[in-house]
């Protein structure tokens, strides 16, 4: 029974190419970053990233040996690629509205960020309520740190933290700054600092906990680049395409092992045994995954220029990203050996543990889906 959970990999390839179209030589997927194409790639990764969690759930070396079943091992190591996909979407979708949309920045808060503050905030309640439920024991500062957000009560909902901030350093530069060059300029650079910022601070509970939070963010600056000079690099792109597709897949199968060595090598977590050098080796770890990720990235375009893609399930995930993201999580932990690894006086705390992954799979997606419809109704209509 095990073995099923490799049926997952035939299942993602069809879920991503069923009603797919393949354009034929010299014709290209006009409409590859379109909302439509780029809302159906972000549905299949959403997928993807609960795989990631799954997998970091069931088969992570870092777990308990007793509880580890083999079977989502490929995609334990590769969450930032998946979530690179959506930074470079936002990226490029937020420079195309400003100069597509006039006065773009008018309401922009509400637009933008209010979305994701209350979708941090409703599955932060969410998760606290189910906290207490489990016997989580909370004095008053973690409670207040807690529902104020200081520290992740969801524990992924870090991207609707970080996201915001990169509006809010688009909001400001071209706000204050009417060249729009410099302003995306400024808006890089700010990413950057972000991006160096988070390398000085060690793993901890609060914000910045870890690598996770900065490793892909680097593509939410390359996706406004890429719409800011979009109509000369496809030109190029069109032009050269078999080269760069050559290119992204050796650079892919080169990069990504590379990434993986250097991780072993010098580590992110070098604050563990006291190494001087801790941020230099964040460094190192940073540069070569930030590589493996854009050559993923990359790659995943360029096929989309020639496949395009689309189908119900797709076009349904695409509809639900957000939701999906941040409450899947609730699920996997709910039916993983512990719940969120807590300790409790003799052991984990345990929720409904179910051993086959393949099943464990089947039942969070049963319950993810549903209740990410339900949070999407409850934001509309709180937000009105």
């Amino acid at each position: 029974m095990d073995k099923l959970i490799y049926l997952i990999y035939p299942i993602m390839i069809i879920i991503l190419f069923a009603g797919a179209k393949v354009c034929k030589r010299k014709e290209w997927n006009e409409e590859f970053m379109s909302l439509s194409q780029t809302k159906a790639l972000q549905g299949f990764f959403a997928i993807c990233i609960m795989l990631h969690h799954a997998g970091q759930k069931t088969c992570a070396s870092w777990k308990p040996a007793p509880f580890i079943v083999h079977g989502l091992d490929f995609f334990v190591p590769i969450g930032y690629f998946f979530v690179g996909v959506f930074l470079f979407c936002s990226g490029y979708g937020l420079y195309k509205s400003f100069t597509q949309k006039e006065d773009y920045l008018r309401g922009f808060g509400k637009r933008r960020v209010l979305p994701l503050v209350l979708a941090f905030y409703s599955t932060a309640i969410i998760f606290f309520i189910v906290r207490l439920i489990m016997g989580e024991r909370m004095n008053p500062g973690k409670i207040f740190c807690y529902l104020s957000g200081a520290m992740l009560c969801n524990p992924n909902a870090w991207f609707v933290i970080a996201l915001p901030i990169f509006y809010l350093f688009f909001y400001l530069a071209f706000r204050f700054i009417k060249k729009t060059d410099a302003a995306l300029a400024v808006t890089c650079f700010m990413v950057f600092v972000y991006t160096v910022i988070g390398t000085f601070i060690d793993h901890n509970d609060y914000w910045m906990q870890g690598e996770w939070w900065y490793n892909s963010v680097h593509l939410f600056s390359i996706g406004m680049l890429f719409a800011r000079f979009e109509k000369p690099l496809m030109a190029h792109l069109k032009k050269y395409y078999a080269v760069y597709l050559i290119l992204m897949i050796v650079g892919l199968a080169v990069l990504y092992p590379f990434s993986e060595y250097a991780q072993t090598a010098f580590s992110y977590y070098g604050q563990n045994w006291g190494a001087p050098d801790k941020v230099p080796r964040r460094w190192v770890c940073l540069i070569s995954q930030a590589g493996a990720a854009c050559a993923f990235v990359f790659l995943v375009f360029l096929l989309n220029m020639k496949i395009r893609i689309g189908n119900r399930i797709l076009k349904f995930m695409g509809t639900i990203t957000m939701e999906f993201y941040l409450i899947h999580g609730l699920f996997v932990e709910l039916f993983g050996y512990s719940f969120l690894d807590l300790r409790a006086t003799m052991g984990y705390v345990r929720g409904y543990y179910i051993r086959n992954v393949a099943l464990y799979l089947v039942v969070v997606t049963i319950l993810s889906v549903p209740a990410a419809c339900l949070l999407q109704k409850l934001h509309k209509k709180i937000l009105g």
